[in-house]
């Protein structure tokens, strides 16, 4: 056993709900001794060689881990509306997250986010709502502040370096291996190295990356765990004037639709104006997600569209049913597959000749032409084709045979942990946070989540 360490509060994980948390903390001038332990790296060192040639597996994924989390290199989107972005308004009630939403938006503004935000006005808003309704979808009218995978890295580090003037002691570049609890009450966590910080009080927040970690801890510690859906889709990308109707007056058009054949929820998400097509790493999977830069622009627009499946018993590991669909991908592909609509409509796999026929050029130039039918199951693919349908009719051209779809992409927000309405789990001074513990799936709903863990941990300390 390394040497012991006394904090008042320790944090595990330094995405943006860890950072809104010890951000709340430190302010406040109460919170004593705190200490963010964070197992990636400095900003400054995050390098994808994703973005250069190709995915190679980084054992800690830059794009996944590190100061600022998965939100880091991110498209940057804070979505204003309540009715989006996780379940934190489960725990908390509706006023109390519209409250928690406006405090996170006010600090991201605070630290270097836009001033801009986008969103229609009342008519416009009610005029796609109703265009949506024709077409069998639900359109969530929201207000958007659009960071840019390009300016979010400065925003968050100007965060980093506000903690550490306020005395935080941030710890890049380690691990935490599990959590200690003495009698029903945390008493702190151990590093990989085999030293202890020991604290009262314990925040988890090891984001999407440490869904796994985190649900062995659950485990381990006899806790409450249940499954979110998980979510499991393409990414598709399209020439930008085809949804510019949507995206010029809401940057990002949340649509949701139930599936005639199954019944399923399928939803668009991450919605990337003039943007591209990257990937994720969790551990030794590749998957695809997309992002748009507030300086630079290409001529085509990407979005996720995910199909939710929520698992009963005796099966409950969605998390490893996401991990072998996204695996098979990258066994037929190298990595990334990618499909012309058309050519998956025929039944036959797409060729690099036949996606040089496309409207489209690749903006992952590395994805693999293949046949996502080999991949996908086919409740998912008839979903994801009966969708694609209905949006065509809310914005002609999306369902063209030129339409690229990538894959595939997987949300795991699997794991979620029995809490209170502050958060804090069955065992007295531990809490758990953001997209990690299942309560949110965005960024300002991380944030938020963050804050209120800090709020309900400064009740104690006072």
């Amino acid at each position: 056993m390394g040497a012991n360490e006394r904090y008042d509060v320790v944090i595990v994980g330094a995405g943006p709900a860890g950072i809104f948390a010890a951000l709340e903390l430190a302010r406040s001038g109460r919170a004593g001794r705190i200490t963010v332990v964070e197992r990636g790296k400095p900003i400054e060192k995050r390098q994808c060689p994703a973005r250069e040639t190709h995915c190679v597996g980084c054992e800690t994924c830059s794009i996944m881990t590190g100061w600022g989390g998965a939100g880091a290199f991110s498209d940057g989107k804070l979505t204003l509306s309540s009715e989006v972005g996780g379940w934190l308004g489960d725990y908390v009630g509706r006023e109390t997250l519209q409250r928690l939403l406006e405090d996170a938006d006010r600090t991201w503004v605070e630290f270097g986010a836009t001033t801009e935000v986008h969103g229609p006005d009342d008519a416009t808003a009610e005029r796609l709502v109703r265009a949506a309704t024709l077409a069998e979808m639900r359109l969530v009218p929201m207000r958007v502040r659009h960071i840019g995978t390009d300016r979010s890295p400065a925003v968050l580090q100007a965060m980093h370096d506000r903690l550490v003037e306020l005395g935080v002691e941030v710890r890049l570049g380690t691990e935490a291996a599990r959590v200690l609890v003495d009698a029903g009450h945390v008493t702190g966590v151990e590093l990989a190295d085999g030293s202890v910080l020991r604290a009262d009080a314990v925040i988890l927040a090891p984001g999407r990356d440490g869904a796994d970690w985190l649900a062995e801890q659950a485990k381990s510690l006899g806790l409450g765990l249940a499954s979110n859906a998980v979510d499991i889709g393409v990414r598709v990308e399209v020439p930008a004037p085809v949804l510019e109707p949507l995206t010029e007056p809401l940057y990002e058009a949340k649509l949701i639709y139930y599936s005639k054949r199954f019944g399923d929820q399928v939803r668009t998400f991450c919605m990337n104006p003039y943007g591209e097509v990257t990937t994720e790493s969790y551990g030794d999977i590749v998957t695809v997600n997309g992002h748009s830069y507030a300086e630079e622009r290409t001529a085509y627009t990407n979005f996720a569209v995910l199909v939710s499946q929520t698992f009963t018993h005796p099966f409950h590991d969605p998390i490893a049913y996401g991990q072998s669909i996204a695996r098979l991908a990258n066994l037929l592909g190298g990595g990334i597959l990618v499909q012309r609509l058309g050519d998956l409509r025929a039944g036959r796999r797409s060729t690099a000749k036949r996606i040089a026929q496309s409207v489209v050029e690749p903006t992952m130039p590395s994805a693999t032409p293949g046949d996502l039918s080999f991949v996908l199951p086919y409740r998912h693919l008839a979903d994801i084709l009966e969708f694609l349908d209905a949006m065509d009719r809310l914005a002609p051209g999306v369902a063209g045979d030129g339409t690229l779809l990538y894959g595939v992409e997987v949300k795991f927000y699997s794991s979620r942990l029995e809490l209170g309405p502050d958060l804090q789990t069955q065992v007295a001074g531990l809490y758990a946070i953001g997209d990690g513990a299942g309560v949110t799936r965005g960024l300002l709903q991380s944030s938020a989540s963050g804050i209120h863990a800090a709020r309900a941990v400064l009740r104690v300390i006072a």
